[in-house]
């Protein structure tokens, strides 16, 4: 066991199987929750990526030749299950289900436990994809060391996942393109409370030594707890109530972030249901030193939240006031995806009856 910079960190090994073994625990503490207890979601975010990082990075170092750091490439819908409220512990599972060529699938659970009673609950889980980078040059991508499956119809399911997020990341990032867009005025008072322009938001952040892995990039997890900040001062900007992270589409790392980058998160209102607000996120770094760069879009994504009342039950949201052809066409694309994520939803509800 070792404890992490004095964070109540903990570190179990376990060798019961070579791609299932990293379990951290956490106390989770005033200073990772809102102002009514609620754990932030980009916490919780931050520590499946961590998870997933430790895994990634240990599974392909089993092999002789270059030492590899793993670099978050995607992380698949991550739901939000149950809150996690102040005093409780996190504990964080993650096994690696699917070895590409040059990749790893990695999925992640984590449960949160009572300590006064003992009870506990799954509240997260996500699948994340991780590309290990050499340590010595960082443009070359180790090849993955294979993973033995349970049955060659697991195979070919995990095969059949790499497929379709590899060609879902290539279409968002043709759809987002290299260039930023203009950075939204945070809170612009001008404008209609519920219109897009209210509560649209932004946060830029100078990246550090502590932001970055080994590598000298930021870490994902990082880069997902600012993310998710942003888009819950849109959500509280536009709810007035407390609010909490419900779900999180796929989020695409288009390119990596160096240390030294200013990266400006900026979020934005894209739709309402009657109990949901779905927010995209975007990720622009500029390099201050390496300036022949030039600006570019490193992350995307799209967080849902929802609104609660005192007790914590789901309140209805003000309906979104949209201003131009513009915003219409981004509503009825969150309406698209509002629809196919609920009717996955009841799918796996059915399935488990």
């Amino acid at each position: 066991m070792w404890h992490f910079h004095g964070k109540y960190w903990i570190f179990k090994r376990l060798f019961l199987k070579q791609v299932k073994c990293v379990y951290p625990f956490r106390l989770m503490r005033p200073d990772d929750a809102n102002i009514v207890g609620n754990v932030h979601g980009g916490t919780i975010l931050k520590m499946i990526e961590e998870a997933g990082c430790i895994i990634g990075t240990r599974h392909c170092n089993t092999q002789p030749g270059d030492r590899c750091v793993a670099a978050l490439a995607r992380v698949e819908r991550t739901d939000f299950l149950y809150p996690m409220f102040i005093g409780e512990v996190a504990h964080v599972s993650a096994e690696i289900t699917y070895a590409s060529k040059h990749s790893v699938e990695v999925q992640v659970n984590v449960m949160s436990e009572n300590i006064l009673t003992g009870s506990k609950k799954l509240t997260n889980k996500a699948a994340l994809w991780y590309v290990p980078f050499s340590i010595q040059n960082l443009e070359k991508i180790i090849k993955v060391p294979p993973i033995k499956y349970a049955s060659a119809e697991e195979e070919a399911e995990g095969k059949r996942r790499y497929e379709a997020q590899k060609m879902e990341r290539l279409e968002t990032k043709e759809r987002n393109g290299e260039l930023s867009r203009p950075v939204p005025a945070p809170g612009n008072q001008r404008e209609q409370p519920h219109t897009v322009g209210f509560s649209q938001s932004s946060l830029i952040h100078l990246v550090g030594p502590s932001d970055c892995t080994l590598l000298g990039f930021v870490h994902g997890g990082v880069t997902m707890k600012l993310m998710d900040e942003v888009a819950g001062i849109v959500a509280a900007r536009h709810c007035k109530t407390n609010i909490v992270t419900a779900s999180v589409d796929a989020i695409n790392f288009h390119r990596k972030i160096k240390k030294g980058c200013v990266v400006t998160v900026s979020g934005q209102m894209t739709f309402t249901s009657n109990k949901s607000m779905e927010i995209e996120v975007f990720v622009d770094a500029d390099p201050l030193i390496e300036t022949e760069e030039g600006k570019y879009r490193a992350v995307t994504a799209f967080f849902t939240y929802i609104s609660l009342d005192k007790e914590g039950k789901p309140l209805p949201v003000p309906p979104l006031k949209l201003e131009g052809e513009e915003e219409q066409k981004r509503f009825e694309e969150g309406k698209e995806r509002y629809l196919q994520n609920k009717t996955k939803r009841l799918a796996g509800i059915e399935r488990k009856q």
